[in-house]
């Protein structure tokens, strides 16, 4: 899947803001946030969607339970949204799998303010995140 972004992330190939990987699972910032904090966790294989198989959401639950909870404890998230797209109607742009993690907070709830004010950059994010 040399053609695949996420695969070619996972492989090294392209840089990311990696803030957690098991063997199962890799976890990333997105490059556009909704929020600050919000993340990408993708599984290691590539498979299109996460409706592939009956195993996709489950490989990657204890991935996305281990960054709500960096996400709690970094960044002060009191509240999330778990979302990930399934085709293109959906809206899915890169066909690997793909769990949006949405960090959210009291002072912006709700659906409605999914996309969030963006307050640092992508590197205070991520220098919060991954600091021994």
């Amino acid at each position: 899947m040399s053609e695949c972004l996420f695969c070619r992330i996972v492989a090294g190939e392209i840089p990311s803001k990696q803030v957690y990987a098991d063997d199962r699972a890799y976890a990333f910032l997105d490059i556009e946030p909704w929020q600050e904090g919000h993340t990408l966790v993708i599984p290691r294989r590539h498979v299109d969607h996460a409706l592939v198989d009956e195993d996709v959401l489950a490989e990657l639950a204890p991935s996305v339970l281990a960054v709500s909870a960096l996400l709690r404890t970094r960044l002060g998230a009191t509240g999330f949204n778990i979302l990930t797209n399934v085709g293109a109607d959906s809206g899915q742009e890169v066909f690997h799998a793909h769990i949006h993690v949405l960090p959210r907070h009291a002072d912006s709830p709700g659906i409605r303010n999914i996309r969030g004010a963006i307050h640092r950059d992508l590197d205070e994010v991520y220098a919060l995140l991954t600091a021994e």
